[in-house]
């Protein structure tokens, strides 16, 4: 079902820019779909899939990378033939890494490889390299807003770069960093204490909050889900200042853990008169 289908490859060693020059080729070589660390990615959106840069060990890296594992490379060969893609791009470190994605996932032979080589200079690899190497960072092509969720408890930072299109229109691309932070420190994990610090130091920023009452915190690998009951003062707009002090919650406690806040809930379960 996928004989239609031209595949590319884009190769190069391990932390030398692919990833962070995927969309550029994939623009100049007018090629639809890209297949990069276990995800596909559709321009700047992420179609399917989950990135191999989140899993805990190299070997599982690469096993993800790969599409060796069931039900992963079932999965997305299903998808694939939803879509029937006219183009897609594989990144890779090796010629044979992306002959054995491309007969995983059952798509057709390599019609052409693009090498780093060919799209990035000497200068420009080795800074990379370097950058991987003494930093940690990798690159996904694609926005923050897409893969938070699935990088929570990840440093996560996003990255744009103004480019110019094939007829000429500027436009900006967004790409993602992460900083896998089990690489280096161990596994990453933040106390309930801490989400409950931050929620009471707002608190006290906020006018319309006598205190905080209580804070539950339950986790998840996609992060965690808050419940947090207040007392308020009375003759406020309770609504309005839920609503305003949720925000700000969600946004600093993302701020300092790098954690998606999957869902938080607050509640005014009591009204402080003077």
């Amino acid at each position: 079902m996928l004989e239609d289908t031209k595949v590319y490859a884009f190769v190069g060693p391990s932390g030398t820019g692919k990833s962070f020059r995927a969309q550029k080729v994939a623009s100049d070589y007018k090629i639809s779909y890209i297949i990069d660390d276990g995800i596909l990615v559709n321009k700047s959106d992420v179609v399917y899939g989950n990135s191999a840069k989140k899993a805990s060990t190299k070997i599982e890296t690469v096993r993800k990378a790969l599409f060796i594992e069931e039900p992963q490379r079932t999965n997305m060969i299903k998808e694939l033939k939803k879509i029937k893609p006219d183009s897609i791009l594989i990144l890779g470190t090796s010629d044979d890494m992306v002959k054995k994605i491309a007969n995983n996932l059952d798509l057709p032979e390599i019609t052409k490889t693009i090498y780093i080589t060919d799209v990035a200079t000497e200068e420009e690899i080795e800074n990379a390299r370097r950058i991987r190497v003494n930093e940690g960072k990798h690159v996904i092509p694609v926005p923050t807003f897409e893969i938070k969720k699935d990088f929570s408890g990840f440093l996560l930072d996003p990255l744009q770069i103004f480019q110019t299109s094939n007829d000429n229109m500027p436009y900006v691309e967004e790409k993602s960093i992460i900083r896998p932070t089990f690489s280096y420190i161990g596994k990453f994990t933040i106390s309930d204490s801490v989400f409950k610090e931050i929620i009471e130091y707002l608190a006290t920023k906020t006018t319309s909050i006598e205190k905080v009452l209580r804070v539950r915190v339950n986790k998840s690998d996609m992060g965690p889900t808050i419940y947090v009951e207040v007392e308020v003062k009375f003759g406020i707009n309770i609504l309005a200042e839920m609503k305003s002090f949720k925000e700000r919650c969600i946004k600093e406690i993302e701020r300092q853990t790098s954690m998606n806040v999957v869902d938080m809930k607050i509640v005014a379960k009591k009204i402080k008169v003077d």
